[in-house]
């Protein structure tokens, strides 16, 4: 029997903030009350015909605007050295920072094509409101371009062998990965939106 070796494995990490902290409904008040106010970020969303709302492309400074997501900004930093130190990452005596973070609010019938996060080390998503029948989110192997002529893989493999893997949010779950792990939201079957604060770290 032959020995096998668990190689250039990826990671992706989950955590629960719990549904009850009061951040989340700080977190909340705060994405809707930004998704009002936002005329740049509503014209984006018309404009790329966006299902929803997204800061994205508008807003470079809730924390500064809003204390909800300056206290989310501290809690991430704590996850994401927790991630780094994991990857058994080599930051060299520089560190990962907080390099933008915006708001989702996803429409019933809205979703997010296959992408990954450019210029940055690591990436992640807290999820605020995920209502029944909310959008799950897809990472992709990235080793799938390069597989050619390799079979599928059974319907029931293991985590570590699918060429797919999707994890379903509730309120309160933070995600984190590397910036270059390929993902996508499939459709939101939900009645209701959908509300996520996404974020980068680059390496500073």
């Amino acid at each position: 029997m032959g020995h096998l070796t668990a190689a250039f494995v990826t990671r992706i990490y989950r955590h629960e903030l719990g549904a009850g902290r009061g951040l989340l409904a700080d977190l909340e008040r705060a994405c809707r009350s930004i998704a009002i106010e936002d005329r740049a970020g509503q014209g984006w969303a018309a404009e790329n015909n966006y299902p929803g709302y997204t800061s994205y492309a508008s807003l470079t400074d809730l924390p500064e605007r809003d204390p909800a997501f300056a206290d989310l900004a501290q809690v991430l930093d704590d996850h994401v050295a927790t991630f780094a130190k994991a990857c058994d990452m080599d930051l060299g005596g520089r560190r990962l920072s907080l390099d933008s973070l915006w708001v989702n609010i996803l429409e019933p019938g809205g979703f997010h094509a296959a992408h990954i996060h450019p210029h940055s080390a690591v990436s992640g998503t807290v999820y605020v409101t995920v209502p029944k029948g909310a959008s799950a989110i897809r990472f992709e192997d990235p080793r799938l371009a390069m597989m050619m002529s390799s079979p599928p893989r059974k319907a029931r493999a293991r985590d570590d062998n699918r060429t797919f893997l999707s994890f379903d949010p509730k309120p309160g779950t933070l995600l984190l990965w590397e910036s270059y792990r390929r993902h996508d939201v499939p459709v939101n079957r939900a009645r209701t939106e959908r509300i996520s604060v996404s974020f980068n770290y680059a390496w500073h």
